[in-house]
């Protein structure tokens, strides 16, 4: 099983540390995350500087927020800073981040303005050997007929695609050379509604895996909670609870959440959603509980929880979780 991290911390410091670390213990990959505060391509960009093997990609850069070109651009920019090892991992976001956060609009049905986006990255990357650029799809048009960038490390960058319902699933199998798992994502979720989409395509599945190392085991199994808890306020989410007939759960904490009882959001979530979707507790106890993805996903991002969570201790946890996972 492959390894890869996903990079939290209070500063970009603190992430490159962390790079760094995981490119000396023999870490697969690595990885940035975008939100309102933090650009996901300029953290990539500074840990791909810092590392000279591990693989370099974003978990996730939003798609819409920005036109494919720029998404391309920034991908061939930190590729060649890289060496070649950047992989683009892009999502949707919801329709209220893109809206309220942005200021973008989200008034097209997304899994097929994906299919056109990833489209025109791919025409954008595939035109640095020369011979310009034209791209013509019902969201997006370019033509630039003196696009070339000889200097490119190698002429591929694999593409990446978060995905939660079923649309978008099938969208990364159809045009995605890897399918990230959010992090709500339970086995049983991944078993019965995402890896028969994927059958018969070439679309890795790379999920999230939520993971909290302490000698501490109620600690770290609180730290997953909270962060667990935090995604389900989101109803477009509670799709991966209606396959174990737990939809009441996310309305418990939607409704906790909504009085901004952030204890209550907490105890709605059970032991039983904890132990599908995280790892929690000692290093040889994390170790075993991932035994449970075996056969599911042949490459895993470790997630530490931030929602709650000291910034020290988070980046404390990420450290311990590539110690852990290290070689």
């Amino acid at each position: 099983m492959k390894y890869g991290i996903i990079l939290v911390g209070e500063t970009i410091a603190d992430q490159i540390a962390a790079a760094k670390l995981a490119d000396r213990r023999g870490f697969y990959s690595v990885w940035t995350t975008e939100f309102f505060h933090q650009h996901g391509f300029v953290r990539l960009g500074a840990v791909a500087a810092a590392t000279q093997n591990v693989k370099v990609g974003t978990a996730i850069a939003y798609a819409f927020m920005r036109t494919p070109m720029l998404a391309a651009s920034a991908a061939m920019d930190v590729d060649e800073i890289s060496n070649g090892r950047v992989i683009l991992g892009l999502g949707s976001g919801t329709r209220s981040m893109n809206e309220k956060w942005y200021s973008m609009p989200f008034d097209r049905a997304p899994a097929p303005r994906m299919r056109d986006a990833i489209g025109l990255i791919r025409a954008a990357i595939e035109a640095q050997g020369g011979g310009g650029l034209r791209y013509e799809s019902e969201s997006y048009n370019v033509t630039i007929p003196q696009f070339a960038r000889p200097q490119a490390p190698r002429p591929e960058i694999p593409i990446y695609l978060a995905a939660v319902n079923s649309g978008m699933i099938k969208a990364a199998a159809d045009v995605a050379d890897g399918l990230i798992g959010h992090p709500i994502y339970t086995r049983k979720y991944i078993t019965d509604e995402v890896l028969p989409r994927l059958e018969g395509s070439s679309c890795e599945l790379t999920p999230y895996v939520m993971c909290s190392v302490s000698d501490d085991e109620a600690k770290a199994r609180r730290e997953v909670r909270s962060q667990i808890a935090f995604y389900y306020t989101t109803r477009l989410y509670h799709s991966v609870l209606d396959v174990h007939g737990w939809r009441s759960i996310g309305e418990e904490v939607a409704q906790a959440f909504r009085k901004m009882d952030f204890k209550a959001m907490s105890e709605a979530v059970p032991d039983e959603l904890v132990d599908a979707i995280a790892i929690a507790g000692r290093p040889d106890e994390v170790r075993d509980q991932l035994k449970q993805w075996d056969g599911i996903a042949d490459h895993v991002l470790f997630y530490p929880p931030t929602v709650g969570v000291a910034p020290a201790r988070a980046v404390e946890n990420m450290t311990a979780i590539i110690e852990t996972f290290g070689s």
